[in-house]
């Protein structure tokens, strides 16, 4: 534990996302001259478990009520606006962190947990939480002159994360016939982060190309991915192994591919089916498929192409598909809970306990503070699963996450295509930290070698 440094100022505002909606961002001060800022992002593909992000348009009217003198209107950013939880941390939180010690971030979390009183969050709303949590991790390190990711990691920190880059976007990220939300590239064969960083970015560029050569569209997603319309995922990982071919690089040598399906979003609870409306359209009948036909249909595609991860394959109550398809593909391909998860602890120990996936996603707005993200990323590598820390669909320039990603060694992280300058700048953060781990850098594809 560092020595005591009292909070002595907490404050937040109403800033826009990549989206266009309104985020929270905190600013803490500490003994009045060491400040850390920091944003909160917002998801679009969200899981029911997730804790709860207040909008002003979503709140009941009693809660409005109790503060006349802010505008909490249906109207204003279309609901989206989020001046209660910006409220929340001026007038509530404010009070009850001033004062404690900036380096005792599992205490301020603490405090926020008991402050908020709910398992959801939804008292202060895990947005306002968040923008606390995170702020304050930026004010301790920013008081000691160290790199974020050494506050947080210590002395030992010295692993870059592989880059899992979306490059194809379809689902909720975009306005397209494509079913599945994201189709990314991971560039295997490097032998350091700033060489698979270029990679990705080398066949992001030449998949541009060629999708412009055949008069698709090369008009993007929220996470930067490009977003044609295409009949199926087998098309588009046929592009892909184009795009990655003219670049100058072999398939499942150099680059494999990593797929996040968010299949609760395809998910009909009815009749218990996934329905793949894109796909139907385009081939003009109805294409539904049972978990055991969707898992037969994962591995018709990882026969085909070098794909080495599945990031939920199945619905996040599917619990007899997950159990299935752990089974049947979890030897040889990285299965990954996120809405399954949403990083928390209780999820998680309960798919341990069934033995469901081998990995998880880490996003902190799910869970709301960043003690517990980092007790989801820790109870997951006791338990011998693979991390993956992320960002959302609605970003900010924010770069905390890259400095999450190595300071809990976490070995992979995804953020988007080489493309918006949310995404790029978490990219160009770890170029930063790997310039300054110098010659002790390590990165895990070449530590494999």
């Amino acid at each position: 534990m560092y020595k005591y440094l009292p909070i002595t100022d907490l404050y937040a505002r109403e800033i826009l996302d990549s989206r266009g909606n309104p985020t929270v961002e905190v600013e803490v001060l500490a003994a009045d001259e060491f400040c850390g800022r920091a944003s909160v992002p917002s998801g679009a593909s969200t899981g029911r478990y997730e804790v709860v992000e207040l909008r002003d348009g979503r709140q009941r009217e009693k809660n409005l009520e109790k503060k006349p003198g802010i505008k909490h209107t249906k109207e204003r950013y279309g609901g989206m606006g989020v001046e209660l939880a910006v409220d929340h941390v001026n007038s509530r939180i404010a009070p009850a962190v001033i004062g404690m010690n900036v380096f005792d971030q599992a205490a301020v979390d603490e405090m926020l947990k008991k402050l908020d009183g709910t398992k959801d969050k939804s008292n202060l709303g895990a947005n306002a939480m968040l923008g606390v949590s995170m702020a304050v991790a930026r004010a301790a390190a920013n008081s000691l002159g160290i790199p974020l990711y050494s506050y947080l990691g210590g002395v030992n920190v010295k692993m870059l994360p592989v880059p899992m880059m979306n490059i194809m976007n379809g689902g909720k990220h975009a306005d397209n016939t494509i079913d599945i939300q994201e189709f990314m590239i991971v560039p295997s064969g490097a032998e350091t982060y700033k060489e698979g960083l270029r990679m990705c970015a080398e066949v992001y560029q030449m998949l541009k190309k060629i999708l412009k050569e055949e008069g698709l569209s090369t008009a993007v997603g929220d996470e930067g991915g490009f977003a044609p319309n295409l009949p199926d995922a087998g098309t588009v990982l046929e592009w892909m192994e184009k795009a990655v071919r003219r670049a100058g690089y072999e398939p499942g040598q150099h680059i494999t591919f990593a797929l996040d399906v968010a299949a609760s979003e395809l998910y009909d609870s009815t009749f218990q089916k996934y329905v793949f409306e894109g796909e139907g359209k385009m081939q003009g009948k109805p294409c539904v498929r049972s978990s055991e036909e969707l898992i037969d249909y994962y591995e018709e595609l990882l026969e085909r192409f070098p794909i080495v991860s599945l990031e939920d394959p199945l619905d996040e109550e599917d619990w007899d598909g997950w159990e299935l398809i752990t089974t049947r593909l979890g030897l040889h391909t990285q299965l990954v809970g996120d809405d399954l998860f949403v990083t928390n602890t209780k999820r998680l120990k309960k798919g341990i306990r069934k033995k469901v996936a081998n990995a998880i996603l880490i996003k902190v707005n799910q869970i709301g503070t960043l003690t517990e993200a980092f007790d989801a990323i820790e109870l997951a590598k006791r338990a011998g699963y693979q991390t993956i820390i992320s960002h959302r669909s609605g970003e900010t320039a924010d770069t905390m996450i890259a400095d999450i990603a190595v300071a809990f060694q976490a070995g992979q992280i995804k953020t988007g295509a080489p493309c918006r300058m949310e995404r790029v700048e978490k990219y160009n953060q770890l170029l930063r930290i790997e310039e300054r781990l110098g010659e002790i850098a390590q990165y895990p594809t070449k530590t494999r070698n």
